[in-house]
């Protein structure tokens, strides 16, 4: 399953690259997240969740790259996913920037994948939302 969102920000792209390296953009995007560690530009986090009436943590890794985008994925537990990754990429473009959101992953085989697209597409609208509005204020 592969998802993306795009959207543009009418700021220059080097201050939204460095509010992608804040960890408190982290803390924004995904309510209730805590940063374990952070080491070489390698955050590890975990956020709060609720499923089926037992409370869970996602666990990720958010990896900022040398030419300012971030990379991350989720530590997979083998329960749902196989692996799931993605990318937030910022390209200049004459004093705006454009944002792009995409995500990959593939489900176990027991989880059939029609089951999780539309939460998974809600997820990467609400990413969008929440990003382009901590971004417009960087």
């Amino acid at each position: 399953m592969k998802l993306h969102k795009e959207f543009v920000v009418a700021r220059p792209r080097e201050p939204l690259a460095a509010a992608l390296d804040d960890d408190q953009m982290l803390e924004k995007l995904f309510p209730g997240t805590r940063i374990e560690t952070r080491v070489d530009g390698v955050r590890e986090t975990f956020t709060p969740f609720q499923a089926l009436g037992q409370s869970r943590e996602v666990h990720m890794l958010f990896q900022t790259l040398p030419d300012g985008n971030l990379r991350f994925e989720k530590v997979c537990d083998g329960n749902i996913w196989r692996f799931l990754e993605g990318k937030i990429e910022l390209e200049d473009d004459a004093g705006t920037t454009t944002v792009r959101i995409s995500m990959e992953g593939q489900t176990r085989s027991f989880v059939p994948e029609i089951t999780i697209r539309v939460p998974m597409r809600e997820q990467i609208e609400q990413m969008a939302k929440s990003l382009r509005a901590e971004l417009d204020r960087a």
